[in-house]
């Protein structure tokens, strides 16, 4: 039968033949006990109570000082304050300080990897909408800075977190994000997170940002697009451009080059003809200082050569003994022809040049003959 069983005919809550006492007077019966054992205990047991406050007092001072002992964990570390201030961290193992309220022990688990989720929605560079979520890992590596340098260190990582985040993604285009450089966000907002954490001296240490998600609104979807075709079509006219002045530069300035070189030969050849002309000059003016009559004979002879030289025309003496020599003159121009470039001013091999009457030339001298051509 159980113990509170009312067949038994017993109450666990009352004394034999008397009535159960309630929570309120036994709570008052101890108090008169307390202060009559402090008080004294009137003039007849004070020997008694005085011996029995004493016991009393050092009961309630054991078990406040075991109120001190604390025991760290392997993974945790105790940042021990004494009225606020902080005194000494404490190992793993069991330890003991003076009880509240005189010192307070934190322990601060520096192993736990911890994680929050975070997602916003903000503007990038080019001014597009973008949504974005992320969580963060992160660790409490320095205990007392975590416990004394941030009032609120969980609040404040959310806060730099997304400070960070703004900072990477404001500065960045949508298509960058997106696309071409989308694994940078989480490594770029890690660096500026954690550069912040360390000069708040926070003595929190992020682990690793995971990127979930980087998207855009479908109703922009369109105007993405467009803008991503605009970018190639300038990239690729960029590139050809780049390709024509490659070609084209290089051509230039060979033509260049080449036109400057014929310059410099034609004004070498000009030079030299010129210099050689009058270095003939010169040549011919001494021996003329030394023979102006045969000079000027020699002179006249070269200069109707030359003239005479490339002409069709054939000049004989007609004075002497007044026989006449015909002869194929068309043909044997004809034949020379044949053999060497006709001269500017001759005429054509099929014209027809006629007989030439001739005298015996030997009959008069050479001198002769020419002073009557100069006549």
């Amino acid at each position: 039968m159980a113990w509170n069983d009312s067949g038994n005919g017993k109450d666990p809550w009352k004394k034999d033949g008397e009535e159960p006492n309630d929570l309120d007077q036994i709570v008052e019966k101890w108090q008169k006990r307390i202060g009559s054992i402090l008080s004294g205990g009137g003039s007849g047991g004070g020997a008694a109570s005085s011996a029995g406050g004493f016991l009393l007092i050092f009961v309630v001072l054991i078990g406040w000082a075991a109120t001190g002992l604390y025991r760290v964990d392997e993974a945790q570390r105790g940042v021990v304050q004494r009225f606020g201030a902080y005194t000494i961290t404490t190992m793993p193992g069991l330890h003991w300080h003076i009880p509240f309220p005189i010192e307070t022990v934190n322990l601060v688990n520096i192993n736990e990897v911890k994680n929050f989720a975070y997602r916003t929605e903000m503007l990038t560079a080019d001014e597009q909408y973008v949504f974005i979520d992320m969580v963060v890992q992160y660790r409490r590596t320095d205990p007392v800075k975590y416990s004394f340098e941030v009032v609120e260190p969980e609040l404040t990582l959310q806060d730099v977190t997304e400070s960070a985040l703004r900072e990477v993604v404001g500065t960045s285009e949508l298509e960058v994000l997106i696309a071409a450089r989308r694994d940078e966000i989480a490594s770029r907002s890690l660096a500026v997170l954690q550069e912040t954490l360390d000069s708040y001296n926070a003595g929190i240490t992020v682990t690793s940002i995971s990127l979930e998600t980087v998207n855009y609104p479908q109703a922009v979807q369109a105007a993405v697009d467009d803008a991503q075709k605009a970018r190639n079509d300038s990239e690729r006219f960029e590139l050809e451009a780049d390709a024509y002045a490659r070609d084209i530069i290089p051509i230039a300035r060979g033509d260049a080059a080449r036109i400057i070189e014929d310059a410099h030969g034609y004004r070498d050849r000009v030079v030299a003809d010129a210099e050689g002309e009058a270095a003939r000059f010169e040549s011919l003016l001494t021996e003329y200082h030394k023979a102006p009559g045969v000079t000027r004979e020699r002179l006249y002879i070269d200069a109707i050569e030359e003239v005479y030289g490339g002409s069709n025309k054939v000049f004989i003496d007609s004075k002497g003994s007044g026989n006449l020599l015909y002869l194929p003159i068309d043909k044997m121009l004809n034949e020379a022809g044949r053999t060497e470039k006709p001269v500017d001013g001759t005429r054509s091999a099929d014209s027809k040049a006629p007989a030439v009457r001739t005298s015996d030339i030997d009959a008069e001298p050479v001198g002769a003959r020419d002073r009557r051509v100069r006549q």
